[in-house]
């Protein structure tokens, strides 16, 4: 099995999830499981769970970055950090990923200096998973790890986006669309029409401009835009999964009649919720450093936390990152 260190000192609530999530990672042979942070507090926690003979391991870490922090400046300065620590364990080929439910801006800063860049990447990007009317999934990127971006840094999250989601969904060519205002080819910004002509010389399977709607559609698998675009889509759509939620649940209790009609509904409604439940999709990787990031989020619960190790652990066993160099090393060819 491959090995993945979290850090157990990232989500709200931390270490009760990270732990609780590692556990039921490990009963599923995810992955062995490298639990980082401070010791005292993390034997705590497997003391109430039943964790023995699990392939759990513990790391001390004797600092924590909160989501008060800024990113830069708490990675000089908290050099034992559990996030620090996880990242070390991967660049010295102990674990094959780490995982993070803490603050982003200091998760992204030490994956990018610790772990370093791929081979052609100029800009890292982080990748998240939306559930679609089609039964499947589609994958936006960037959702925030670069606010302001150029064109060529599109062409890259498109790659680095397509032979994701190639071996994560087991797409063979992966329909790949740019976001846009408009689906004609001259709508957009000065951005997105730049990115245009370079993605139509991509060796992806681009399909032209799509619209905001389209996340959800299943019309095309890989969507790119900027950071700043892509981090606001990300945030309306949970804010969105949310109050739909809300308000679903809220209907159905005032509308029951009868206890076979209120099983249905309860079972109609838990159906809903897992299919758009982000924790089934456990985090967004941070594609283009060398070495397997996934960046939770801070709510994570128990099931996220385990869901993003299996994710780390696939990201690991299909070599992706191989796979982005030598995809992107070919598309600088063709350009040339």
């Amino acid at each position: 099995m491959r090995r993945i260190a979290v850090d157990a000192m990232g989500t709200d609530a931390a270490p009760q999830p990270e732990v609780e999530g590692a556990i039921l990672a490990a009963r599923e042979k995810y992955a062995e499981v490298i639990l980082v942070g401070r010791e005292e507090a993390l034997k705590r926690e497997l003391a109430r769970r039943d964790a023995r003979g699990l392939p759990i391991e513990l790391m001390h870490a004797s600092e924590a970055i909160t989501m008060e922090d800024a990113g830069a400046k708490a990675f000089r300065r908290k050099r034992d950090s559990s996030i620090r620590v996880a990242a070390r364990l991967v660049r010295e080929g102990k674990a094959d990923g780490l995982i993070s439910a803490g603050n982003t801006g200091a998760v992204m800063t030490t994956a990018k200096i610790v772990l370093g860049v791929l081979e052609g990447v100029d800009r890292p990007a982080l990748a998240a998973v939306f559930p679609t009317s089609q039964g499947k999934a589609a994958v936006l990127l960037d959702v925030g790890a670069n606010v302001d971006c150029k064109a060529s840094h599109l062409e890259q999250f498109a790659v680095m986006g397509e032979v994701y989601y190639r071996v994560i969904f087991g797409a063979e060519r992966p329909r790949l669309g740019l976001l846009s205002i408009g689906e004609e080819d001259h709508k957009g910004n000065d951005l997105t029409r730049e990115a245009f002509l370079l993605l139509k010389q991509s060796p992806v399977n681009f399909v032209g401009n799509v619209e905001g709607r389209d996340l959800y559609n299943g019309r095309v698998d890989v969507i790119v835009c900027d950071g700043f675009t892509g981090n606001v889509a990300l945030k309306i759509s949970e804010g969105l999964v949310e109050a739909v939620s809300s308000l679903l649940k809220e209907a159905l209790s005032s509308t029951l009649t009868s206890k076979v009609g209120g099983l249905l509904s309860r079972r109609a409604f838990r159906n809903f919720k897992k299919r758009v439940d982000y924790s089934e999709y456990g985090g967004a990787p941070l594609l283009g450093v060398r070495g397997v990031c996934i960046i939770c989020h801070g709510g994570s619960s128990a099931n996220a936390i385990k869901n993003a190790i299996r994710v780390a652990a696939e990201f690991a066993e299909g070599r992706i990152n191989e796979k982005i160099e030598r995809e992107l090393a070919r598309a600088s060819l063709r350009q040339t």
